[in-house]
């Protein structure tokens, strides 16, 4: 039984974490901290876990303890973890960080996106982009992993088939990203209160949003060179969910993008390439650690559009986060998340 500890499991990943390793047949959670709420059991916070924890408590960080852990996972803000990694390292204790702050492989464009210096830039060499459909084989041998955000893996799984294969102009790639409200966090703010999210929808972070650069590097990591992205992220009035509607110039038309993107992701376990015309829909992902895809050609002409929708908190966060504790540990990979989306 693998032992994990949870650094910040009072938000919305830290939960989500916690119901996804219920169920997990080879994890049991030890430890879960929170300074804020030291002292108080999990289900007293979280009702949907009760008789899953009943006597796991919030805890006060604590190195030896955390250490004792086989794996740790960071659910916390970003700069947290760049403080406790390397500790945790050093007592053989495997790191998955849900943060932002081992994803930028550049201290210095991490430290220009997140505004304070990066914390930790020694670590930034052995640290693994955990999505597992580009970087299996590195997070097997991995120490510390950086789990994708969420719209940066919902972007990167509907454009790399065409990046890695030469087809589309990389000049002008455009993300055109909807999320709902869950993806801002727990936290209390103005623009996530139900009156002023609900029945509207906005654009946000149209000059430069923080997951930019790190769509960005993994599109140039697949296609070789540097690309030209213009990202735009939407806020909707959803609880969960991530709509990516992506486009790219493929002036050769004699390629067959459907067959493309059903070879390139037919043997992993959780990108579902869905059949010619049609359109995925966040709440078919719902609850599953799940990419569906869908790719169009409009009109049979140069632009290609590519539909790709994850749950935020999953695929997105935590499913893919226990996705990448599966392989470094040798497990089946679906382990704890073969289950099916939730409808309606």
């Amino acid at each position: 039984m693998i032992k994990v500890g949870i650094v910040g499991g009072t938000g919305y990943t830290g939960v989500e974490l916690l119901r996804l390793l219920a169920q997990h047949p080879q994890a049991q959670v030890e430890v879960i901290t929170s300074r804020s709420e030291a002292g108080m059991r999990v289900d007293e916070m979280y009702p949907n876990l009760r008789g899953h924890y009943p006597t796991l408590a919030f805890s006060v960080p604590d190195v030896a303890t955390l250490g004792a852990c086989d794996v740790v996972f960071f659910a916390t803000p970003h700069g947290v973890a760049h403080a406790l990694a390397a500790d945790l390292l050093a007592t053989g204790t495997k790191v998955i960080d849900l943060s932002a702050d081992f994803r930028l492989a550049d201290a210095d464009e991490w430290a220009k996106w997140y505004g304070q210096p990066h914390g930790a830039p020694e670590l930034l060499g052995e640290a693994v982009y955990g999505l597992p459909e580009v970087n299996r084989d590195a997070i097997k041998q991995a120490r510390l992993i950086a789990v994708p955000g969420c719209y940066p893996t919902a972007a990167q799984l509907g454009l790399l088939p065409l990046l890695e294969a030469g087809l589309a102009d990389t000049d002008r790639l455009i993300a055109d990203c909807k999320s709902g409200v869950s993806g801002a966090g727990r936290g209390a703010s103005v623009g996530s209160l139900f009156s002023e999210a609900g029945e509207s929808m906005k654009a946000y972070g149209v000059k430069g949003h923080r997951h930019l650069p790190e769509i960005r590097q993994g599109l140039r990591r697949a296609a070789g060179h540097e690309v030209g992205l213009t990202f735009v992220p939407h806020l909707t009035p959803m609880i969960r969910g991530i709509h990516a509607t992506l486009y790219a110039t493929v002036v050769d038309r004699s390629v067959d993008l459907q067959a493309l993107y059903e070879k390139r992701y037919a043997n992993e376990p959780f990108v579902d390439v869905m059949p010619a015309g049609s359109h995925p829909e966040t709440r078919s992902v719902r609850g599953a650690n799940v990419c569906r895809i869908a790719v169009h050609r409009p009109q049979d002409g140069d632009l290609v559009v590519i539909l790709s929708v994850i749950d935020n908190l999953v695929k997105g966060a935590s499913g893919q986060a226990v996705q990448n504790m599966n392989i470094l540990f040798g497990l089946e990979e679906n382990a704890g998340l073969a289950h099916a989306a939730m409808l309606p």
